[in-house]
C-alpha cells in the first residue's frame, strides 16, 4: 500500500488556495524551484496534474477542486484525501455539458442521450450551440466537451480526431445546376446561403477565391441547418457544406449535391476538452460514451456521400460519351 507523504500537505493547501507557484513560495518561505518540485511530487502522489497552466494563470483540475474542499473540512479530511476518486455511472448525478452544431443536436445527440439515460439515469445533459471562435477561451467555460471543426488545437486542449471531410455544393433538386457538373462561373453566378451557427464552415472557399479576386454573392446567412434546408427548397441558392452533411440532408429533403468546381482543404473534426478535465473519471467516462456516436455518424455518412458522388460522376461521364458508329 502506498504510504502518503503528509509533509507535502501544507504545500498542497497553499497551492490550491493561491493557484500560483510564486505566491505559494512567498507564503511558505521556499524557492520557486522547491515549490515546483513539490508540485511534481504531489502530482505523483495523487495521479493527477492538480494545477494546469493556461497562459499566465493556473487552473485547478476537478480532482484538485475536490481536494481543496476536503482540506477545508478538518474532520476526516486526511482520511478522505488520499482516496482514489471513484465513478459509478448508475449513481452519477452530474450535469454533463456538450456543445456543437444544430446538425449534431438533431442527428447524433439523441443517440448520446439514449445511451446516457441507460447507463447513468440520474445524470443530465446540457447541450449548447458552439462557435469555434470560443475555443481559446475553453479554459473558462463550463463545457465538458466540444465537437467542432478546427485545424489547430490550442495548447492545454486535449482531443480525439473523429475524421475529415471535404466541402461540396448543396442545392434544391429544382435548381438548374442540379445533376450537372458546375463550373467556377456557375458557382459564382448564383446566390449563396451560409449556416452561421457552429462556426464558419466556408472559410476554405474564401482561401481559394480571394487570391483570384473573386467572391460569392450572399443571399442569406442563417443560424440553423433546418432553416437553411427550407431556404434551399424555396430559392435558387447554393450552399457549400461538408459532404456528409449534404448527403444526410439530401436523404431527408428534396436536395441534391455535387463536387465543387475547385479543390479546398479538408475539414478536420475533433472532440475536444480542456486539459484540466483529462484525468477526471466522470469526464473520461462521458467522452468515451459520446465519441463513438460522433465518429460513427461521420464515417458512415461520409462513406455514403463518397459513393453517391462517384455514382453521379459516372452518370455524367456516360451522358457525355460520344455515340458509337452503327
Amino acid at each position: 500500500m502506498h504510504k502518503a507523504n503528509l509533509n507535502l500537505l501544507p504545500t498542497l493547501k497553499v497551492l490550491l488556495e493561491t493557484r500560483n507557484i510564486s505566491r505559494a513560495a512567498e507564503l511558505l518561505h521556499l524557492s520557486q524551484p522547491s515549490i515546483s518540485k513539490q508540485l511534481n511530487q504531489l502530482r505523483g502522489e495523487f495521479g493527477d496534474e492538480l494545477l494546469v497552466r493556461e497562459g499566465q494563470r493556473w487552473l485547478l483540475t476537478p480532482r484538485a477542486e475536490s481536494l481543496a474542499a476536503a482540506l477545508a473540512d478538518p474532520l476526516g479530511a486526511l482520511a478522505r484525501l488520499y482516496e482514489a476518486p471513484g465513478f459509478e455511472p448508475a449513481r452519477c448525478e452530474r450535469v454533463f455539458r456538450l456543445a456543437s452544431s444544430d446538425y449534431v443536436a438533431q442527428h447524433i445527440l439523441p443517440d448520446i442521450c439514449a445511451a446516457l439515460a441507460r447507463a447513468a439515469p440520474l445524470a443530465a445533459l446540457e447541450y449548447s450551440l458552439w462557435d469555434k471562435r470560443q475555443l481559446p477561451q475553453l479554459w473558462q467555460s463550463e463545457l465538458d466537451l466540444v465537437s467542432t471543426i478546427t485545424e489547430l488545437v490550442p495548447d492545454q486542449i486535449r482531443g480525439l480526431h473523429q475524421g475529415e471531410d471535404r466541402l461540396v455544393m448543396l442545392m434544391g433538386r429544382h435548381h438548374p445546376l442540379s445533376g450537372t457538373a458546375p463550373t467556377l462561373e456557375d458557382y459564382l453566378a448564383w446566390p449563396h446561403l451560409q449556416v452561421s451557427g457552429g462556426g464558419d464552415k466556408d472559410s476554405p472557399v474564401e482561401q481559394v477565391l480571394m487570391p483570384q479576386g473573386l467572391s460569392r454573392r450572399w443571399f442569406a446567412r442563417v443560424p440553423f441547418f433546418q432553416a437553411a434546408v427550407e431556404v434551399l427548397l424555396r430559392t435558387d441558392c447554393l450552399m457549400t457544406t461538408p459532404a456528409h452533411i449534404a448527403w444526410q440532408l439530401s436523404q431527408e429533403h428534396g436536395l441534391s449535391f455535387c463536387d465543387l468546381p475547385f479543390a479546398t482543404r479538408t475539414q478536420q473534426y475533433h472532440l475536444l476538452w480542456h486539459q484540466r478535465h483529462h484525468q477526471d473519471p466522470a469526464h473520461q467516462w462521458f467522452r468515451e460514451l459520446a465519441y463513438p456516436f460522433l465518429r460513427e455518424h461521420l464515417q458512415r455518412t461520409l462513406g455514403e456521400s463518397r459513393k453517391q458522388l462517384a455514382e453521379s460522376r459516372k452518370q455524367l461521364d456516360e451522358s457525355h460519351k460520344p455515340l458509337g458508329r452503327s
